[in-house]
């Protein structure tokens, strides 16, 4: 899950489509996702969704998108 996101990150993606999916990752007993997971070039941005199957809990899943944000001072990757 994120470490293939932050692999992603580092990758020069500039010129490359809008849309196009840079990874796939399949759900295992090793990761949370209830499904498959791609990662896109979306608008000059690395984008992940995920649905994640809760553990510890008696059923449910989550939706997420994760984004990179820079922020000033912040030290990036």
């Amino acid at each position: 899950g994120i470490s293939a996101y932050i692999e992603a990150l580092k990758m020069n993606l500039e010129g490359v489509p809008s849309g196009t999916i840079v990874t796939r990752i399949q759900p295992s007993r090793a990761n949370c996702l209830a499904e498959e997971s791609c990662i896109l070039w979306k608008d000059g941005k690395v984008v992940q969704d995920m649905c994640l199957r809760l553990r510890s809990v008696e059923c449910g899943e989550v939706e997420i998108q994760l984004q990179w944000i820079d922020l000033p001072g912040s030290k990036g990757l």
